[in-house]
Order: structure tokens, then sequence, then C-alpha cells
């Protein structure tokens, strides 16, 4: 009971740690080291007696005789990435992949050290913000790594490519003798042959330097970035940066089984806040809005006393399928009511007024020009859902 209890209070104390972190901003793969540590110790508890147990159930088709392809579901998860990257319209994209078994032979081949391989592997995933030079710089200069070793880590993890580049090494006399090696390579070329026939190999890069730090990984890996439009013609495109991540883990999850099962895993994530930001930056660069609402047009008053003529407007606006709104003030000025439209980036207004009862019209201005036409009511619709489904319209 006792080194139950210091266990139970290692758990606290870490789970205090990550919640720190996380308030504290700090980096994702500070945090995800820190939540990986998390779970070895609860781990350590095992099954919880009167606490509701749960038995993990590895795939029907699946059995430790070989017949299970676990390149199917890497493949599936890689398809799933570039459908949502594509449906998000954010740009062209790239998919870079590796194995943490082909790093893990690399390192033995050049002559690393087993206690370095963590540490070298985290210098070495950082090719893609620094040159090459700086990652030796800090491999041999801080973590103590032989410069002779380090240059026969850069003849590889500057290599990219396809299947072409996974049949070369395939042939290297050198990695080609390691087993972890060999293993992944062998499955990174039947998973180029998925991709193939999933119509994303184009999308799909052999990245020796995707190393993504954590211990959990066991097989491949893979990382999404979007690539920047070149500036002036001829130059590359530039990275902005991860948008997402995922890889297999085979032994994490049967970590909380009390047999020890082995479970096969693979899964990605998408960096939902990256994505907002990059969304941001690139309409604050066209000094395009962002809007707040899909309301298409609000309707206004002129004057005073006009709140049912409004609730009667735009009540006529919902049934002809209009996404319109109104203030619910009864007497809001018209000042006030056109820079709400701005600031939520609602494309029109519709404005009543005494004369345009008289006259039997309803004033429709433009947010972003400012320019105002009278048009008569039993047409309003139709000239809403005109100005509406103009792509990119400023109406």
């Amino acid at each position: 009971m006792a080194d139950r209890a210091a266990v139970e209070e290692l758990v606290r104390l870490q789970g205090e740690r990550v919640r720190a972190l996380k308030q504290q901003k700090a980096s994702a793969e500070q945090i995800e080291e820190e939540v990986a540590k998390l779970l070895k110790l609860k781990a350590q508890l095992g099954p919880d007696e009167g606490k509701l147990k749960f038995v993990l159930k590895t795939p029907k088709d699946f059995d430790i005789a070989g017949q299970f392809d676990p390149m199917i579901p890497d493949a599936e998860c890689l398809k799933i990435m570039c459908e949502i990257l594509s449906s998000l319209q954010l740009g062209d994209f790239l998919i870079k992949v590796n194995d943490r078994r082909i790093l893990d032979g690399l390192f033995a081949i050049c002559g690393v050290p087993d206690s370095k391989f963590r540490t070298i592997c985290s210098s070495v995933d950082k090719l893609d913000k620094v040159s090459w030079e700086e990652v030796k710089n800090e491999m041999v200069g801080e973590k103590g790594l032989a410069p002779e070793v380090a240059d026969r880590i850069g003849e590889y993890v500057l290599q990219h490519g396809g299947v072409s580049l996974v049949e070369q090494l395939l042939q290297d006399p050198k990695l080609s003798q390691n087993k972890q090696a060999l293993e992944g390579l062998g499955d990174l070329k039947l998973l180029f042959e998925y991709l193939t026939l999933f119509g994303i190999a184009n999308k799909i890069s052999f990245d020796l330097s995707l190393a993504r730090g954590l211990d959990y990984y066991t097989g491949v890996i893979y990382e999404a970035v979007l690539l920047q439009t070149p500036a002036r013609a001829g130059e590359e495109p530039l990275g902005v940066g991860s948008v997402a991540a995922g890889g297999r883990y085979d032994g994490l999850v049967g970590m909380f089984d009390p047999k020890g099962r082995k479970v096969p895993c693979v899964g990605l994530s998408i960096g939902v806040e990256r994505i907002f930001s990059i969304v941001e930056q690139r309409l604050e660069a066209l000094e395009e809005k962002v809007r707040t609402t899909e309301t298409q047009v609000l309707v206004a008053s002129a004057q005073k006393k006009l709140l049912e003529e409004r609730l009667k407007l735009v009540s006529e606006l919902w049934d002809a399928g209009i996404k319109a709104e109104l203030l619910y003030k009864k007497n809001p000025k018209l000042l006030n009511q056109l820079q709400y439209c701005e600031e939520a980036g609602i494309p029109l207004v519709a404005i009543i007024g005494e004369q345009e009862l008289k006259d039997g019209v309803i004033k429709l201005r433009s947010v972003a020009n400012r320019e105002e036409v009278d048009v008569r009511r039993e047409d309003l619709v139709e000239e809403i859902k005109k100005r509406t489904s103009q792509p990119h319209c400023i109406c």
C-alpha cells in the first residue's frame, strides 16, 4: 500500500506539472513529453479495484502471425489528412513521412551511443527551422557527439524524396544491414504503394530529417506543412509551419492493459490553433476582415418608431431563406446599426425609413463601398440573393 501511495503522489505532482505547463502556454513538444511521463506513472498503478474495468480489444482481423497489414491504417490516416487540408483551402501543402525505426537504425550505423539517441533525435528534428550547420554545432558542441559521427548523420538526414529514395536506401550497404532500419524501409515502401492507389503519393515526401521527438512513436511518423507561394519566379516555396501530425504508437495503449497485450495504434491530430493563426495572418495581409457571423443583411431603420416595420421585413427575409437580423433596441441610431455591420462583417443593410415606406421601396446599402440604391420591396429578396451569391463580392 505504501508503494501505491507513493506512485499516486507522483501522479498527482506530475498532473500539476502538466496543468502548469498548459497555463504557461509551454511548447507542444514539452507538454506532450510531460503527458507521456504522466501516462507511464498512471500505468504503474494498474487497474483500480472496485472501479469499472475496461477491456482493450484489437481489430478482429489482427493476429500476431502477421496477416494484419499495418500500413493500411497508416495510408488511410494520410488520406484523411489530405482530405482535411484540401477542404480547408489553405493553399498547397506537403506531408512529410519517416519511420522511427529508420532513424534508430541510422543513428546506430553512424555511431551514435544508445544513450544519446533521443537527444540527437531532438536536434535532427530542428532541420526544418535551422540550417544543418546549426544542428551539427548543437549535436557536437552542446550534446558531446563526435564531429565525424555528426557528419555521417548529415549524409542521410539531408535527403528527401519519394519511393525511389526508399528503394535507394534499401540498397545502402550499411543501412540495409540494420534490422530496425530494414523493417522501417520495407513498411515505407509498402506505404507508398498504398498512397499511390489512394492518389495522394504526389503530396507525400519521405524526409529523413523528420524525427517527432516523442518516445511513444514506434513506426511511421508524419507531419503536414503548408507551402507559401514564392514571391518571385524561381524561388523555392517556403514552409509556414506544421499544421497536422501523427504516427504509429503500438506500445502506448497496451500500457493500460493488465495483461500487457500489444494494441496496434495509429492516429493524427490537426493543429486547429495554428490553422486559425495562419488564416488570420493571410486575411490581414490581404486587408480582409474576418467575418464573425453568417448574416447576409441587417434590417435597419432610419427613424424612430419603426420597430414593427423592421420585424415585418426581417420575417419576410427569413421566409425567403435570407440570413437576416436586426438590433434588439426599439429605436437604435442609424449610425450604430451601420457600425455594427462593419464590425461583424455583414455585407448589406436594408434600411427602412418613413419616405421609403411611402414609396414602397427599401434602401439597400453596401457596407464595403457605402453605396445605396432604392429597391422595390417585392424585388428585395432577388437583389440580396444576387449580391450575396457573387464569389468574394463586396456587394
